[in-house]
């Protein structure tokens, strides 16, 4: 069966489209062709997605597009997940939250698109709802390793040859919705009275002892 050079490059559209979109996040500004591809195959990449039980979600607006698990309907078994959902650490799901406020807060006074953030401003935001230590080259190294895994999970992205410079990926906004801030405010509410009250107690005998763990951070996972 002969194949046209149309039908070719509708493949290949399909193809790159489908690939990209499952090995992560596609932006718009980061590979023109790819988010064209996108745009101009949806439904045929919602449909194709669908028999494995995902689904397409396209923001135009703030131009990215990923895949997410289909919600599972009452009357039909749950697909295995092609993506394992993942507990984040209290302070990973902190930052988090912290960086999606801090870009609602940039929207509303800032008409620029993009909010670039340095290391040391994130390490301010986050160090204080850490308890105190007198060893302040662990506390950053802490601070550095969560900023290191909300970079690797695509809610930052390095800027080119800028060092120590992050711009906030829009997708964010995405996976930290309301109930996911409600979820998490009622965590840190738990925490704020563990530190408070392991500080209570270190004052009354300061040979007692107190993590500094808080309760777990929701899940997260792009399938």
């Amino acid at each position: 069966m002969s194949v046209t050079s149309s039908g070719e490059a509708q493949v290949t559209d399909l193809a790159v489209a489908v690939v990209h979109l499952m090995k992560g996040p596609v932006y718009q500004d980061a590979n023109e062709r790819v988010w064209r591809a996108v745009m101009s195959r949806r439904r045929e990449i919602s449909d194709y997605v669908s028999v494995i039980g995902l689904e397409t979600v396209v923001d135009e607006a703030e131009g990215y597009a990923f895949l997410r698990s289909r919600p599972v309907e009452d009357d039909e078994p749950e697909m295995p997940r092609l993506v394992a959902r993942r507990t984040l650490s209290f302070h990973t799901s902190l930052l988090l939250v912290l960086l999606r406020k801090r870009l609602v807060e940039f929207d509303a006074s800032s008409s620029d698109a993009r909010l670039v953030l340095t290391r040391d401003q994130i390490v301010e935001m986050l160090r204080l709802y850490f308890p105190d230590s007198t060893n302040e080259a662990k506390l950053v190294d802490g601070i550095d390793a969560h900023i290191s895994r909300v970079a690797e999970m695509g809610f930052l992205h390095k800027m080119r040859g800028e060092e120590d410079t992050f711009e906030v990926r829009r997708i964010i906004k995405a996976f930290v919705d309301g109930q996911w801030l409600g979820d998490f405010d009622r965590r840190l509410e738990e925490y704020i009275r563990l530190v408070a009250g392991a500080d209570t107690s270190r004052e009354a005998d300061a040979e007692g002892s107190a993590g500094s763990a808080g309760p777990a951070g929701p899940e997260h996972g792009i399938a």
